[in-house]
């Protein structure tokens, strides 16, 4: 049972991507009805990506390879090793389908232009406003994480620092962690999300600044409109709206309905849904058509052998 969640939760990540690879930074109104969201577009819509064959992930995905291949070879989370995948995936398409990176966010790679120039990687991240990069990739994280919830809060801000350090990008990794942690237990997706807050709280005492971004900036337990912003908190929140949606299937399309930042959306919310169902809850043709690799099936695989070792 604990293999088909971990593959959900990873191979959802890639689908939920991909799905949303075609209709990126569209308007809500804008994006096909439900039933036609596939990883073709509808005759009349044109793809969010010119020369991106069907069924390719984006950056979110190849950074979550990216940080699955580390954990595999270092067995710790290593933020200097992260770093140069990550950069192998900017600088030769490492991770990224056909090695073709058509989709790179500008606080990566500056972090990443910092470490190629010798910075350490605890300062190449920058204390940003807050954007949404360094979140789709920690998935993998928690599915493999065998610390207890301190020790996953804290190598959650980690891997985030290493390109977005501000502390609301910091806040979300750490709940989205243990909200992945959660729903791979067992609990219900949105039980689960209520104990990511809960945990949080008795973590981080009310005068922290991490503590005050929770409960004046996240505020999880809030009712929020959800849209496809690339901010982080937005992102967070608005997979907690469409996760619980029902099937793999309507999550992820409801998560590409909301526009915009569509390809990260329906990442994190396939993550969890495929991570609280199983591998087989993702529709076949969609598993078919996803453009992996040899290689790619191969690390996942390694990445499912390190997980339950």
């Amino acid at each position: 049972m604990k293999n088909t969640k971990i593959r959900g939760g990873v191979i959802g990540l890639l689908v939920g991507d991909a799905l949303g690879v075609p209709y990126a930074f569209r308007q809500p109104s804008k994006i096909p009805p439900m039933s036609e969201i596939e990883y073709r577009p509808p005759l009349g819509v044109h793809p969010g990506f010119d020369q991106v064959e069907p069924g390719s992930w984006s950056e979110g995905g190849a950074h979550a390879l990216a940080l699955m291949a580390s954990l595999v070879c270092r067995s710790v989370l290593d933020p200097d090793d992260l770093l140069e995948r990550l950069h192998d995936w900017y600088a030769r398409g490492t991770y990224a389908v056909d090695r073709c990176v058509f989709d790179a966010e500008g606080q990566t790679v500056a972090a990443l232009s910092s470490f190629a120039r010798g910075t350490p990687s605890n300062k190449c991240g920058a204390d940003d406003r807050g954007s949404n990069g360094s979140l789709v990739r920690m998935v993998p994280l928690a599915l493999w994480h065998r610390g207890d919830d301190a020790e996953l809060v804290y190598d959650a801000m980690l891997q985030s620092r290493v390109t977005h350090a501000h502390t609301r990008s910091q806040v979300c990794c750490a709940l989205l962690g243990l909200w992945v942690r959660y729903v791979f237990q067992g609990q219900g997706i949105q039980d689960s999300w209520f104990a990511a807050a809960r945990t949080f709280r008795v973590l981080y005492a009310d005068t922290t600044e991490e503590r005050q971004t929770l409960e004046h900036r996240v505020r999880p337990e809030e009712m929020v409109v959800p849209r496809g912003s690339g901010s982080v908190i937005d992102s967070l929140r608005s997979v907690t709206v469409v996760a619980d949606a029902g099937s793999y299937e309507d999550v992820v399309r409801q998560a590409v309905s909301l526009g915009g930042n569509t390809h990260a959306s329906a990442a994190m919310a396939g993550a969890i849904s495929g991570a609280y169902k199983g591998e087989e809850a993702i529709p076949q043709r969609w598993r078919d058509d996803l453009r992996m690799a040899p290689e790619h099936a191969r690390l996942v695989d390694e990445f499912v052998a390190a997980c339950l070792s």
